[in-house]
């Protein structure tokens, strides 16, 4: 986007779900209409909650849907667009509030504690397409002689309802591998997600819809760009979710279990000084803001790292194994964790802070977008180092350890 929203298609939000086990074990999850949180706002959250109501980061889990149809962050993303001082104070006067507003909406929900059921299920989702492997322009021919498009996909729809003790749902929480860029104009808009979400609340008044991202990095929704479509994706995810609701679901023990860590992840190679002399050239507007924007801070004499800590975590509920990820996962992720921990797995990404893509092995060794653009996000480098898959495999196992291991 080169200017401001002009309006808005539907209401943006944001929500939280407060968990407490039989044991005290608690833990809260955020979801929200944004395209990412930065690290600074991650951070701060965390901290807050940790001060306030003695929680660690294994226990809080902040989620966003990755609409591109959302407000700008402060540090998020900054180099995509052509920002003046106005509209900086602007993005930082909103990042404030926002992070202030976030902070309460989950303390209400941790002040607002009831008894429950959790019951969980899956259902199946199919218009999410591999943009790695399909032309964006064939897709439409391609599903019309009856074709499956190339490339792994994860279809599945993890569902996760709270009911009351007497039957009444209380909220929907539902996940999906798809990036939410159906639409590209100027209107503040949740995307599909907005519309499932929507559309359950409207079929579930008392209830409130919630939808966390799955490790849909280089999953489109195809075809797509318009409201049409838009609402039509919204609506076949809605009907996946109720179709769950519908049949019998499993009853989750009431017990809760929550581990993190940070994984160390290098970069292939910082850039040097002649790299980004040659960047701040570039035909693309946003690589040149990103040059600029570093050779400022390297003449200031900051020193770049050339690593990024990357934020993984694991919840056990009852027997419910559910993996989060940070940045823009790639499917490859959700496809071996499945494989590795069992059918009872939920695999989610776009958690924690925004961090930039993340790329499998296989995904590193072809290339292209998803593996290159590591400086988008403002990174000193092009690309992790090739073992990316490798050290998040390893801690992501050492934590699913972790919580199965730990006993009351």
């Amino acid at each position: 986007r080169n200017r401001p929203a002009e309006g808005k298609l539907h209401d943006l939000w944001a929500k939280a779900l407060a968990l407490e086990d039989a044991n005290g074990n608690k833990a809260i999850l955020l979801t929200s209409d944004l395209c990412g949180m930065p690290r600074w706002m991650f951070e701060s959250i965390c901290e807050t909650l940790r001060q306030r109501h003695g929680l660690e980061r294994s226990q809080i889990r902040l989620t966003h849907s990755h609409t591109h149809c959302a407000p700008v962050v402060r540090g998020e993303l900054e180099c995509y667009y052509p920002l003046d001082e106005v509209q900086r104070r602007l993005i930082d006067e909103y990042s404030q509030w926002l992070e202030r507003t976030l902070v309460a909406t989950m303390e209400e929900a941790l002040s607002n504690l009831e008894p429950v059921k959790l019951l969980a299920g899956e259902g199946i989702c199919t218009f999410a397409v591999n943009r790695r492997n399909n032309a964006e322009s064939e897709v439409p021919q391609i599903l019309a002689r009856g074709e499956k498009p190339k490339g792994p996909v994860d279809h599945s729809v993890p569902v996760l309802a709270v009911q009351t003790e007497d039957g009444k749902l209380m909220a929907i929480v539902f996940a999906y591998a798809c990036h939410n860029t159906t639409l590209d104009f100027y209107l503040w808009s949740g995307d599909y997600a907005g519309f499932a979400q929507i559309g359950l609340e409207k079929l579930h008044p008392n209830a409130t819809a919630m939808f966390v991202a799955g490790c849909g990095g280089d999953q489109n929704p195809l075809p797509r760009r318009s409201v049409e479509l838009c609402e039509k994706y919204g609506k076949m995810l809605a009907d996946a979710v109720e179709d769950v609701l519908c049949k019998p679901m499993r009853q989750l023990e009431p017990s809760l279990k929550t581990a993190f860590a940070f994984v160390t992840l290098p970069y292939e190679r910082v850039v040097k000084r002649e790299d980004l002399e040659v960047a701040r050239n570039s035909e693309v507007p946003r690589r040149r803001r990103w040059a600029e924007m570093l050779l400022k801070m390297m003449n200031e004499g900051v020193k770049f790292p050339d690593s990024y800590p990357y934020a993984v975590q694991v919840w056990k509920l009852g027997e419910q194994i559910w993996i989060s990820l940070g940045g823009e996962a790639l499917v490859d992720y959700a496809l071996r964790f499945k494989r590795e921990f069992g059918e009872r797995t939920w695999v989610t990404s776009y958690a924690h802070d925004l961090t930039g893509y993340i790329p499998s092995s296989r995904d590193w060794e072809e290339g292209g977008y998803e593996v290159n653009c590591l400086w988008e996000y403002g990174h000193p480098a092009e690309r992790w180092s090739p073992d990316v898959e490798e050290r998040i495999f390893e801690a992501v196992k050492r934590l699913v350890r972790e919580v199965d291991e730990v006993r009351d």
